[in-house]
Formats: C-alpha cells, structure tokens, sequence
C-alpha cells in the first residue's frame, strides 16, 4: 500500500476514534479534548502565520470555532440533546469521507489542482426545490407552495458524484424551498443521504416536517444534520413564517433530541428583530435552553421578494452592532455562530465562486451561480450534461473566474488581507460586482433579479451602503488586525 494511504488511513483511524472516545464520559475524554483543542489552536496559526495572511486575529477566529462547536457537541451530548449511537455513526461517516482514506476525496483533490492549477471548492449548495409549504416575508427564493420547479433526483446524484469524485468534496449543503418537500417518485433528501453514506448533508429547513419517523431515520443515517429556521422567539417567527410557527418548530426540535440528532438554528436578521439579536439572552435561550449546537445568521439580502422590502434590510450602523455581538458570543460565551455577512474573518472573506475551499450554488432549475444570494448564472446543470460535460467544467467559466480574481485581489491571502468585515461581492461591493464581474452574457435567476438590473434606485442604495459599510467597519478591522487575540477578548471588561 502506497505511504499516502497508510498515513491517511492513521489520520482517519485517530480522528474517528477521538470522536468515538468523545461520546463516553472518562478521564480520557477531557485528555482527547485537551489535546483537541491545543492542536486546532497551533494548527490554524501555523497556517495562517505561513500561507495565510499572517493574522493573529484570523487564526483566533478560525480556532474558536471548532473548539466552540466541540464543547457544544460534547455538552449537549452529556445533556441527552445528541446521542452516543448519532455520534459514532457521524465519526464512521467522517472516517469514510471527509477526513478520507484519500484514495477518493484526497486523489480527487489532487488531480484537480493538477488540471486547474487552483484547489477545488470545499463545498457545494444545492436547493432541489423552490416549492415550500410556507410563505415568508422577504424570502430570498421566492418560494410557496405554488412554486413547484424540482430537479429529479438523478440529477442532483449525479452531482454529488461529481462533487464526491471530480472535487473530492464530502460536506453537501441542501437548502430549498424546503428540502424536505422535494420528491422524485419515492426518492428524496433522505434517500440522497442514504445512497452517499460516505457524505455529510447540512440541510437548512423551516422544520415543520421533522416529524419522529424522519428524526429516527435521520439518526440510522448519521450523516445528516439540519438547521431550523428561526427567528427570534415565538412573536417575531411567527410573524415572518406564520402563526403557529414557532410551536411547530419547538415538537420538531422535542423529536430531534428525542432520537440524539444534533441540529443547530438559522436566522434571518432584519430591522425588526436586530433588538432581540443584541440580547445575550436570546444566544442563551437557543443554546443553553433549547440545545442548539451551532447557529447560523443571514441578513436579510434585498433579492427575491426581499427586493421589495429594502426597509427591512440591516443599515450600517445595525452591521457594526452586529458585529460587536458575534465576536462577544464566539470569543466570551463559546457560542458557535456563524454570520455570513460580519463572520468573513473565519472564512477570510467571500467563499462563493467556487473558490478553493469555498462554495457555489445550484438551484431548482439547475442554474449554477457563484451564490445562493448572487441569482446570476452562466451555465445549467440540464445544458452541461447535455453537452457531455461536467461540473468542474462551469466552475471554469469566466463569470467564476472574475468573481476568483475579485477575491484574490480584495485579499483572500494578502498580508494585510482586506476588510473581512465586508467581505460579500454582491451587498458589500455592489458597484465592483456590477462592474467587472456581472456581464451582459449573464442570465438572471428570476424576474426579481431582472428587475433589479434594470432598477437605478436599486442600483443607487446598494452603492451607497457599499460606501457606508466600509467607512463603519474599516477602523474596526484595522483595530482587530493590529491587536492580540487575548486583548479582543478583553474588549467588554475594558
């Protein structure tokens, strides 16, 4: 057997074995976790300080997260929330994919940059329906009940194959519509899931189809987790996705914990619920009470039928605030909280496009785009394959490769890197986008799309909170950059 592979074969066997010795209480698990936590630390400031951008600050990020999300797993593993049995099957699902027997993911991998020159994406997201059994307020897909496009399930494998054998990726986010809807025959989500055992699912959902038979067999499966959509407590959810929401979700969450499957919450920050999102009690409301391992932030993004609502979008100073919050919850209260507008320091910056270890995005109609929240497209899944094509073929496209190029120049890896703290190419640098990376080739995704390149008062208030954005967290970023991780830390004391 090649070197390669016996060595990859002792990292999976460690890893999975750490996680497995996790799940049982012992001395031996505060060893395991001790040492976890030292080497993510060392580990991600030796990357950052040798190939990254030589930030004390990126590298602090980047560690607090995965030791926040461990002692998260561990905690709400001690409280009953996730179970010895889900926790094994993920280590086993781990062991096979992510962290490999490199024989697939890792020669995948390296046969790409080969062909390319460039690392393959970490990641892809996939929305195999619009149809939704809800109607929210300023959803960024436009979805309802009356909207049905699907893909068929053979396309969407298809992908994941490709993804799994082309890009080595072995972490499929599935988002909608609502993915648990979408069906092709008998097939669907967790038949997905089951056919790539070897592949981990995230899945954002409204959650009101978690019934106990879909969480007992999410837990056979063990390589699925999903992220409830919520958005405050019980009167601002119910207000955006409807009454009797939040009820739902809480019995959808109550059978989640029955079967020990981890989950986490996913939130859409608007103007009307900013107040309850600068409350440390809403943090510990879903984490200490409820059981939340992870959480996601979105901010309301002005597509969709959220172009309509361009009042309800953060304004600056609201990002700023924010901001301020994140980095006390991750750093003070070992929360994991994922904002994919104010958290660009753990990712250094945008992700889209197809970046290495980034992400992009394909939807119900098989339209490829660098994003969920860029609803422009060159290419369609339907149309690649047609042409006998495959999927790392339209990650090649010039539209990706402007978009990669925007990133590299904004300072993906430059010492000093730019400002993470707006990081997004379509909210944060809208004139750049409009400039050189959107082209008059390009499809939008939907009529709200079309609608906003043709809109100038679109145009003009984008612009104009491009330049309000960068004057509010310029100094911020300076400030976090200059200073230790330690002193951060310290900044509420102060």
């Amino acid at each position: 057997m090649r070197a390669d592979l016996i060595k990859a074969r002792i990292r999976t066997n460690l890893a999975t074995g750490t996680l497995k010795l996790m799940a049982n209480k012992s001395w031996l698990r505060s060893i395991a976790l001790k040492i976890a936590v030292d080497r993510t630390r060392k580990s991600l400031k030796d990357y950052e300080m040798t190939e990254g951008s030589k930030s004390e600050y990126l590298a602090a990020v980047e560690a607090q997260y995965v030791i926040n999300l461990m002692n998260l797993g561990i905690r709400n593993l001690d409280r009953g929330f996730i179970s010895k049995e889900y926790l094994k099957k993920v280590a086993e699902t781990l062991g096979r994919g992510i962290w490999g027997e490199s024989s697939r993911s890792q020669q995948a991998a390296q046969k790409y940059r080969e062909k390319y020159g460039i690392n393959p994406p970490g990641l892809c997201v996939i929305s195999p329906t619009q149809k939704c059994n809800l109607n929210c307020l300023g959803c960024y897909a436009s979805s309802n009940a009356r909207t049905v496009a699907s893909l068929p399930y053979d396309l969407v494998a298809r992908l994941v194959r490709e993804m799994r054998d082309i890009c080595g990726v072995s972490f499929i986010v599935i988002s909608g519509g609502e993915p648990f809807l979408w069906k092709d025959g008998h097939k669907g989500l967790l038949t997905l899931a089951e056919e790539f055992n070897d592949m981990f699912f995230h899945v954002y959902t409204n959650g009101t189809l978690l019934d106990e038979t879909t969480c007992q067999k999410i837990l056979e499966l063990g390589n699925l987790t999903p992220a409830i959509s919520v958005e405050g407590y019980e009167s601002e959810t119910d207000h955006r996705r409807g009454k009797g929401m939040f009820q739902k979700i809480l019995h959808s969450l109550d059978n989640l914990k029955k079967y020990g499957v981890g989950f986490g919450v996913s939130v859409t920050a608007t103007r009307e619920n900013l107040p309850v999102l600068l409350e440390d009690k809403f943090y510990e409301y879903w984490f200490d009470e409820v059981g939340a391992t992870y959480m996601w932030m979105f901010h309301l993004m002005p597509i969709g039928r959220a172009r309509d609502t361009m009042g309800l979008v953060l304004s600056p100073d609201d990002r700023v605030k924010l901001l301020a919050q994140w980095e006390e919850m991750l750093f003070k209260r070992g929360y994991f909280i994922g904002d994919f507008w104010n958290s660009g320091a753990a990712s250094r910056g945008c992700i889209a496009y197809g970046r290495p270890s980034g992400y992009f995005y394909v939807d119900w109609n098989g339209n490829i785009m660098p994003c969920a929240f860029v609803p422009y497209y060159k290419d369609n899944l339907y149309d690649l394959y047609k042409e006998g094509k495959t999927i790392d073929e339209a990650l090649m496209s010039d539209y990706f490769k402007r978009g990669r190029q925007w990133q590299m120049e904004y300072g993906y890896l430059s010492n000093p890197p730019g400002n993470f703290f707006a990081p997004c190419s379509i909210r944060d640098n809208h004139k750049y986008f409009r400039e050189k990376i959107l082209t008059p080739d390009l499809k939008p995704e939907d009529e709200n799309a079309r609608l906003a390149l043709e809109d100038p008062q679109y145009y003009e208030k984008m612009v104009k909170f491009d330049e309000e954005i960068h004057q509010a967290t310029e100094s911020w970023w300076r400030d976090r950059l200059a200073k230790k991780p330690e002193e951060t830390k310290q900044r509420k004391e102060a």
